[in-house]
């Protein structure tokens, strides 16, 4: 297989595995969804070793192919040199209420992936945390600490994106109570609006 035809199938298999993810999660328009990346693991090298442009922009080229139709907000994830920080649009930004940090990715420092996606995203800006509703990882970067509660992991049909490991999850709302709780309206008989034996 030739560099491009290695790189389109790059930009395929991540669209592939963030159609999954979408449909599996129900992720929608608006919703967060974090992406953390290495290209050096993608190239089948060590975690910020050797890292490059030209594969972000391919990884970037599947998310971008979904987000078109469905128009969650892609935030990708820095490396730990910048702490993990991420980058979003100031749009989702300020949709979420986001306070912003004075960094600008590149590659030694940041990582090829959040550097390509400050130069392409629209009006992009760096925060420090997100609560996702879903992400991905690719090459084992560790995005849980951006991940609402509670995160359900999603087992892709793509297991690797070139050398790098893959793992994804959506995240659901806590479920609390005990043996009496109820989870959904159907279950919770009120449709005549008379209760009997409540706890208040």
């Amino acid at each position: 297989m030739s560099n491009h035809e290695e790189l389109a199938s790059i930009a395929s298999d991540v669209e592939t595995i963030v159609r999954e993810l979408v449909s599996a999660g129900g992720l929608k328009a608006g919703q967060l969804l974090v992406i953390g990346t290495s290209t050096s693991e993608v190239l089948g090298h060590r975690i910020g070793t050797s890292g490059t442009l030209e594969t972000a922009a391919q990884i970037y080229a599947g998310v971008e192919a979904v987000r078109s139709e469905i128009g969650f907000y892609p935030v990708y994830q820095c490396c730990e040199h910048l702490n993990r920080a991420l980058v979003l649009s100031r749009e989702a930004a300020d949709k979420f209420g986001l306070d912003e940090v004075a960094a600008i990715p590149v590659p030694k420092a940041g990582g090829s992936m959040a550097a390509y996606a400050y130069r392409h995203l629209p009006e992009a800006c760096l925060v420090e945390t997100v609560e996702a509703h879903a992400g991905i990882d690719i090459g084992d970067t560790f995005i849980g600490m951006h991940l609402r509660r509670v995160a359900v992991p999603v087992r892709p049909s793509i297991r690797s994106i070139g050398a790098a490991h893959v793992t994804m999850a959506f995240t659901r709302p806590k479920l609390i109570g005990g043996t009496r709780a109820v989870y959904t309206l159907e279950e919770s008989g009120l449709a005549s609006e008379q209760t009997s034996g409540s706890c208040d």
